[in-house]
């Protein structure tokens, strides 16, 4: 499963929905910055708040450049501003050029990764600390910060990673993961292998060593390397544990969130699995027929971490109570999601709300749901998947990625890799939709009172 895409089909006419959701762009959202990317982008994630003024917000934004050979591939750090709720007008957030870079969105720095990016994940503890997928075993680690900026030429050689993490017999392209609690990583790959890392010990060293954690360029202005400078390797380090149970290559992973020793992973044997290291490297429980299909994708509630939350290629998304979990035969979801008309690429619960989560899949569509209201069954809304609070269908083809912004949690960035829509490139979304969808109920029925009364009070002769 490594292209990560193909078509959605069934689907009616891309530009037909696209077209429908731009008319409605100033009625359901907030705010909404559109980016086009000269090459798409298969990993965003949000990085470290830079500063915070009246009406915006000033963040990092990880991103890549996936490049057809012509110029290497890079790891991209960029500044974001991101326009703080009810600020924007709906008149300018609906006035914009797909073709156009948004000026929201300013690239800060350049880094020459060694292969495409497949995936990036920041450290919780120190968010300018990335780690990143390549098609290679290797997982690296970037200090973002202490990186020289370089200029993605061909024949530039390539940046130099602070830390490699070794461990995997065979490529590890997507699955990966970075701990709340602690500064672990996780990692699972082709070799249907399950990898553990810490990296304490080499977190307050990254780009200060003088010798070999030195970076390429640093004393250059960021230009390519010397020769003498290409004898210096990276420092490695190696596993913590490895974990067997899979019986195909591994997709994805994570961590509990309270506990470095707990994880689970999904791949393509159709299997969910939970691992906790302190018990040894085979699984505690699997999970045999998660799904009817591969899995691509896996989260962890980080506020109640008794729910899992699943993706596959069979276009649902599953959502399963651990403590209702047997250690073999079918697993028996809380409940089936499905409104996706393609394969689930990624799920992420919010930051903020235990019972939201968002899923994007290869129909183009990013899906906001409540799990909470599951059952509601009320007027129009009935004809809706139960549990579907928001459709995001701003993005042309697959939405490969997204990440909710922890400082504004109601706000989200993502990526669709559009080269079979538009004929390349890819499209960066950060957007927000309005909170009369998400607040609660009463309070919202109780500001449209306020506002008819507005209303009839200004058109009273």
């Amino acid at each position: 499963m490594k292209e990560r895409g193909g078509k959605g089909g069934g689907q009616p006419s891309v530009n037909e929905r696209y077209s429908q959701w731009k008319t409605l762009v100033p009625i359901l959202y907030d705010w909404l910055a559109n980016h086009n990317l000269l090459w798409p982008s298969l990993s965003c994630r949000w990085g470290p708040l830079l500063e915070q003024a009246t009406y915006k917000n000033r963040q990092r934004l990880y991103l890549s450049e996936q490049t057809d050979g012509s110029v290497p591939n890079t790891l991209v750090i960029a500044n974001c501003e991101i326009v703080k709720p009810r600020v924007a007008a709906a008149e300018h957030i609906a006035q914009f050029n797909e073709e156009a870079r948004s000026p929201f969105v300013k690239k800060f720095k350049t880094i020459i990764h060694p292969g495409e990016v497949n995936r990036i994940r920041e450290l919780p503890q120190n968010s300018k600390i990335v780690a990143t997928h390549t098609d290679s075993p290797d997982v690296l680690i970037w200090d973002v910060e202490a990186q020289p900026n370089r200029h993605a030429i061909l024949g530039a050689t390539e940046s130099r990673p602070d830390l490699i993490l070794t461990g995997h017999q065979e490529n590890a392209e997507f699955a990966l993961a970075m701990c709340q609690s602690e500064p672990f990583v996780l990692s699972g790959g082709k070799d249907k292998s399950v990898v553990l890392w810490s990296i304490q010990d080499h977190i307050s060293t990254l780009a200060t060593d003088s010798g070999a954690t030195k970076s390429p360029g640093s004393n250059n202005g960021g230009k390519s390397p010397k020769t003498e400078d290409k004898v210096t390797e990276s420092p490695k380090i190696k596993a913590r544990g490895i974990f067997q149970g899979h019986q195909d290559t591994v997709e994805d992973v994570q961590f509990c969130p309270s506990s470095a020793q707990e994880f689970c992973s999904v791949g393509d044997d159709s299997c969910l699995i939970l691992w906790d290291a302190r018990t040894g490297s085979s699984p505690v429980v699997k999970v045999e027929k998660a799904h009817n299909a591969d899995l691509h994708c896996v989260d962890w509630n980080p506020i109640d971490e008794n729910f899992i939350l699943t993706g596959s290629a069979d276009n649902t998304v599953r959502l399963f109570d651990r403590r209702n979990l047997t250690s073999n035969g079918i697993g028996s979801p809380v409940h089936i999601f499905t409104n996706h008309n393609a394969a689930v690429l990624c799920v992420q619960w919010s930051p903020d709300k235990s019972s939201i989560f968002g899923s994007s899949a290869e129909d183009g569509v990013l899906n906001i749901w409540d799990h909470n209201k599951v059952g509601e069954r009320s007027g129009p809304a009935s004809k809706f998947a139960p549990g579907l609070l928001f459709r995001h269908s701003g993005h042309r083809d697959k939405v490969v990625d997204f990440h909710w912004n922890s400082h504004d949690p109601w706000t989200i960035v993502s990526v669709s890799d559009d080269g079979e829509s538009t004929g390349g490139g890819g499209t960066l979304q950060i957007w927000r939709m309005i909170d009369l969808i998400h607040r609660p109920q009463e309070e919202v029925i109780n500001e449209l009172e306020q506002f008819k009364s507005h209303i009839l009070t200004c058109s009273t002769p």
